[in-house]
């Protein structure tokens, strides 16, 4: 029987269906093993980029600060970006002896150097002198923008748990911009992928690109952990490309609060269409700084500020006024727009890198100290405050005899150069204490023979040029004694304390200078 051509124009067709879908099918298989190959080659870059840092650590001993504590080993990871460099956490290669990169999937250690840090942001940028590795390992590209909440993130590093690289994954949580190290404010990305101990400085990645180094997780709280952005890596390159990390300007010496409140509006005689926050105290130690108490400060920049002190990035994010100050500042100066008496001032507010917090954070370096007859006397900073108030009993002490370690926490410098001395170590033994209560407290020094004490370089020349016969040393709280040495006696037990306790100098190398100074 024969087709008639109409039926075999169907079958020809049906034929020429059937393999455009074979073909297509064939083409979908091609394709998939392509985009999962490209993925699998994507990922594995990225976790060559990705390298394990092994430190040797020293800490500082505050209450013995000519030693350091004993030595121990603490890994973390960290990522190679353009330069041959490797960004990691600060902390995971503070007060560090030796540092060692361990490369992906390697047996190989190779030493490295820190070039620049940044305790305040934690961060820090490592170098090594080794070229195969630069070569067999490519840095890792940095995404442009911020995030959005609910964006897939993945996680790279070395954490506790295992030797070999991890992988997690999570969602971006939200964005904020508050103070986490050190009373530095700092932009954080928070997400939800699991992190242990070992994956600080680790890369956390969505789309192929950095979008921020793992930098801290909540101890106590699940699946909460926080990302250093790219923003503010960035930040942190072009202001360590010298060799030297500055800081990030601030406005120093104002308090602000919201005004948010109708009595506090109509006490101010502020209309509804105003916005901003107040200063409601002023305490900067230059005499020429423009803000003064009762200003509302409107605008940073062409940034409006509203009532709860926040401004505007985009229909997805609004972050505290402050972040700008550091993005928009030039030559020392942040433009503001500012209402006085009902009256719109334009004034272009200083900006410092340097805090005028009495206790303030000097990086992370080992103490300075005198040693003077029994006496040890330190440098009084933010980090070695921290160390001291560990245990709720010695801040309840502290707080208990009045001393200005607690009740000054929150004040400014009163002058420039203000520094609080401290002595927080038993007394040595020797026979010129006879009498003296040798456990303390001591704490801070107010004074050497009557000599308010400004600074610890201060404490030195003062005990360097004293020619009295005595030496009479008082102390800024309720319970310390008054502890007074013949000068001859108290000079001459230096030495021997030294000997006796294999302590080889009498201070940190800094104040050498001053102490030998005719």
């Amino acid at each position: 029987m024969r087709l008639n051509r109409k039926n075999g124009s169907v079958l020809n067709s049906l034929t020429v269906i059937c393999s455009l879908k074979k073909f297509i099918f064939l083409l979908l298989c091609v394709l998939a093993v392509f985009f999962a190959a490209s993925n699998l080659c994507a990922e594995d870059q990225i976790s060559q980029s990705v390298v394990k840092v092994i430190a040797t650590q020293r800490l500082p001993d505050i209450i013995r600060p000519w030693a350091k504590q004993t030595q121990r080993e603490i890994s973390g990871s960290g990522v190679i970006i353009e330069g041959g460099r490797i960004l990691t956490n600060a902390h995971v290669v503070a007060f560090s002896q030796q540092i060692y990169i361990q490369p992906y999937q390697s047996a190989d250690k190779f030493e490295a150097i820190v070039i620049a840090k940044s305790p305040e942001i934690d961060l820090a940028l490592l170098k090594i002198n080794n070229e195969e590795l630069i070569k067999n390992n490519p840095p890792l590209s940095f995404e442009e923008k911020l995030p959005k909440t609910k964006d897939p993130v993945s996680v790279y590093g070395y954490p506790m748990g295992g030797s070999e690289q991890s992988v997690t994954e999570g969602i971006v949580s939200r964005i904020e911009y508050q103070a986490a190290f050190y009373g530095v404010p700092s932009l954080f990305i928070q997400i939800d992928a699991a992190l242990n101990p070992g994956n600080s400085g680790g890369a956390a990645v969505a789309g192929g690109k950095l979008i921020g180094l793992v930098c801290s997780k909540i101890m106590t709280a699940e699946s909460i952990g926080f990302l250093i952005p790219v923003e503010e890596i960035k930040m942190f390159l072009i202001d360590a490309a010298d060799g030297k990390y500055e800081g990030q300007p601030m406005i120093n010496g104002i308090k602000a609060q919201t005004l948010e409140n109708d009595a506090l509006r109509s006490w101010l005689e502020i209309p509804d269409q105003t916005t901003g926050m107040m200063i409601q105290d002023v305490k900067n130690i230059d005499p020429a700084f423009p803000l003064k108490p009762l200003d509302i400060i409107s605008y940073i920049s062409d940034y409006p500020i509203d009532n709860e002190g926040r401004i505007r990035l985009n229909e997805d994010l609004r972050l505290p006024a402050t972040y700008l100050v550091p993005r928009v500042a030039k030559k020392g100066k942040v433009p503001l727009t500012v209402i006085r008496n009902g009256k719109q001032l334009k004034i272009d507010a200083p900006v410092s890198v340097e805090t005028q917090k009495l206790i303030r954070f000097k990086g992370l370096n080992y103490p300075r100290y005198f040693i003077y007859g029994p006496l040890v006397f330190i440098e009084v900073d933010q980090y070695y405050v921290q160390q001291l108030l560990k245990t709720d009993k010695m801040a309840l002490l502290l707080a208990a005899i009045g001393c200005p370690i607690v009740t000054r926490m929150s004040d400014n410098i009163f002058y420039k150069n203000e520094e609080l001395v401290a002595v927080f170590s038993p007394m040595f033994s020797h026979r010129i204490t006879k009498g003296y209560d040798t456990r303390g407290p001591f704490g801070v020094v107010s004074h050497v023979n009557d000599v308010p004490i400004k600074n610890l370089v201060h404490l030195v020349e003062t005990l360097r040029g004293n020619r009295k016969e005595f030496v009479v040393f008082r102390f800024a709280n309720l319970r310390s004694e008054c502890l007074v040495f013949r000068r001859a006696e108290i000079e001459a037990a230096t030495e021997e304390i030294l000997n006796e306790n294999g302590i080889r100098h009498q201070f940190s190398e800094d104040l050498k200078d001053v102490w030998n100074k005719k």
